[in-house]
């Protein structure tokens, strides 16, 4: 089958390969997926980098990235039923902690990790359900009913924070989002009902006012370092900082007098580890948003296998419009 790897750290264009491996076999309890798109993910970009403090080699010797995608199980092994076979599914996980990503013409994977893609569903955004949806979902609903509480989204214009808008209108609230000038129109369409540009100085003073002083019952973050100063001055007493990234700053000091005494709850969400009773919950969401034609997630560019590389390049590239995708 042909495959995009790296075996060593670097710069997209001088690390990933392109070539030809034998197809995979599913084990037992496996499905094997014949891909049509590979999600790709800054965490991908990040693991293929060699960002992580401490790690100075690939875990495995070749490493096909990638953990989201979406395609057909065309063979099942022992203990999947074979009624799957020819199932259209989105998958989640796929490189997670294992050497075999995506980003290839095949992937095997245990079956649960192969979602039964909705009927009518495009399998470009299948390949998008995986990172930036879970995230989303389990970020927005995660905690349980947001009809008529007002939510803070931070990043409303990036994969994650556009379908947050999205979920978060769907589920009922008031969105307040923040993004860059350039990209309020878009944010806008997505559902919230107001935006915010997350330079302005006065950003604090303006969420506030936007809240009639009552503070935000439900912030989604994706800058929570940066931005801890500021959610502690916005949140509503007993509110929740839903976080999942906090690339611009991983040792962040804490106003905790302020979080004390408004008693904030902190939930960091890595979506990998998910537990399987709140990623079904999360699942579920999803699969209901998209029947409700209430979810579109943005797909900014799609890059045919040949052009890993470039699509490791473009998901780091700031200002992009939506998810990057491989044509597998």
């Amino acid at each position: 089958m042909r495959a995009a790897w790296y075996s060593r750290f670097g710069a997209p264009a001088d690390v990933i390969e392109l070539g030809e491996i034998d197809a995979p076999a599913p084990g037992p309890g496996d499905v094997r997926v014949k891909l049509a798109y590979s999600g790709v993910n800054p965490s991908d970009a990040k693991a293929r980098a060699g960002t992580r403090p401490g790690v100075t080699k690939p875990p495995f010797d070749r490493v096909i990235p990638h953990s989201d995608g979406a395609g057909v199980i065309d063979a099942v092994g022992d203990g999947v039923d074979a009624a799957r076979m020819g199932q259209a599914v989105w998958i989640y996980n796929g490189q997670w902690q294992r050497a075999f990503g995506t980003a290839a013409e095949y992937i095997c994977l245990p079956a649960a990790q192969a979602v039964p893609l909705p009927g009518g569903v495009d399998p470009q955004v299948g390949a998008v359900l995986g990172i930036p949806g879970l995230t989303a979902a389990h970020t927005v609903l995660g905690g349980g009913d947001i009809a008529g509480q007002t939510i803070l989204i931070s990043g409303g214009a990036g994969a994650v924070g556009h379908n947050a808008v999205q979920l978060a209108k769907w589920g009922g609230a008031r969105v307040i989002a923040t993004c860059s000038a350039g990209s309020m129109d878009r944010v806008r369409a997505a559902g919230a009902d107001i935006v915010l540009d997350y330079t302005d100085p006065d950003l604090a003073a303006q969420i506030m006012d936007a809240t009639g002083g009552a503070g935000v019952a439900r912030a989604v973050e994706v800058e929570f370092g940066v931005n801890a100063a500021l959610l502690a001055e916005v949140m509503a007493p007993n509110g929740t900082i839903a976080a999942y990234g906090s690339g611009k700053d991983m040792t962040p000091a804490l106003p905790f007098g302020p979080l004390l005494f408004k008693a904030i709850k902190i939930d960091i969400t890595l979506i990998y580890i998910l537990p399987e009773a709140e990623r079904a919950c999360a699942i579920t969401h999803l699969h209901d948003a998209l029947a409700a034609k209430a979810l579109t997630p943005a797909i900014d560019q799609v890059f045919d296998l040949a052009d890993c590389a470039k699509a490791h390049d473009a998901v780091m590239t700031p200002g992009r419009a939506g998810a990057v995708l491989l044509r597998i």
